[in-house]
């Protein structure tokens, strides 16, 4: 268990900084806040419009799309950590609560929740 902690620590660690990217620049795309409005009434500022192609595309502004870059290979690589770590601390949750209630429910409550939300607005 000692392992799994430090290897949870450790992706975690190495793979925060570009999870904290990708989380922030998703959700600005969610709101379209990098396209700029053709009318000329928004214009996206250059900052939101050069991460979100680093977060769609893993290149910068300009670059083609089916170019390969080595952000993409760590784009990839982070997902994985992101996965590896996540299932990690879910089995942390398992062996480090005093019941197994407590983790049963948040997993459903974070299984539930989104498919409802899905079905009231969908």
């Amino acid at each position: 268990m000692q392992f799994l902690r430090r290897l949870h620590l450790y992706l975690g660690c190495l793979f925060a900084p570009a999870l904290l990217l990708f989380a922030t620049s998703g959700t600005w795309q969610l709101y379209r806040a990098q396209d700029s409005k053709k009318d000329g009434s928004y214009t996206a500022p250059h900052i939101l419009r050069v991460v979100s192609a680093v977060h769609t595309n893993s290149h910068l502004l300009g670059k083609r799309v089916s170019e390969y870059t080595p952000l993409r290979t760590f784009s990839i690589l982070a997902a994985a950590g992101l996965i590896i770590s996540t299932i990690l601390g879910v089995v942390m949750a398992f062996q480090f609560s005093r019941t197994v209630w407590t983790p049963v429910l948040c997993l459903g409550a974070g299984i539930l929740l989104p498919i409802v939300l899905l079905l009231i607005y969908g």
